[in-house]
Parts: C-alpha cells; sequence; structure tokens
C-alpha cells in the first residue's frame, strides 16, 4: 500500500492534497483502518485520522466513504 519516490509537497490539482493526504486516501479505498494504515505507513492512527480528516475538508466530502468517491470520480487517486 505504500507509495514509494512521492514527495511530500503538494499535489496540484483542484483540491491542494498534500502527497500523503493521498497515499492515505488510497489505503482507505482500499479498506484499510486507521490503525493498520498507521502501521503500514509508520504512523500513529491519530495521524491517520487527521490526514483523512484534512483531505475530507479539502474535497468537501462528507465522510471517509465520500472522500474516497470524489478522490476516485477525479482521477486524484487509483485503486
Amino acid at each position: 500500500m505504500r507509495l514509494i519516490g512521492r514527495s511530500r509537497r503538494a499535489r496540484k490539482g483542484p483540491y491542494s492534497l498534500t502527497s500523503r493526504e493521498i497515499e492515505v486516501l488510497e489505503c482507505v479505498a482500499r479498506g484499510g483502518s486507521a490503525r493498520k494504515i498507521g502501521e503500514i505507513l509508520h504512523i500513529t492512527k491519530r495521524t491517520v485520522d487527521a490526514h483523512v480528516l484534512s483531505a475530507i475538508r479539502k474535497i468537501g466530502a462528507v465522510n471517509r466513504t465520500n472522500a474516497v468517491a470524489i478522490a476516485i470520480r477525479d482521477r486524484i487517486i487509483n485503486v
């Protein structure tokens, strides 16, 4: 699930998501829990939740599922 070689800078596009927010959304899209994503990315569950919440706000979604659906629709993530 981890993406190698991605820059930590904000990604261009309508939502200005960071590469980490995109990485976390891709993991969420694959069914990962915050705890499991944290283990994979070597960050805490709380940090995963913060990245998800930030992405939800930037995208204008109402929840995790909606954020993933918008990200897939707008080709921000690939699953």
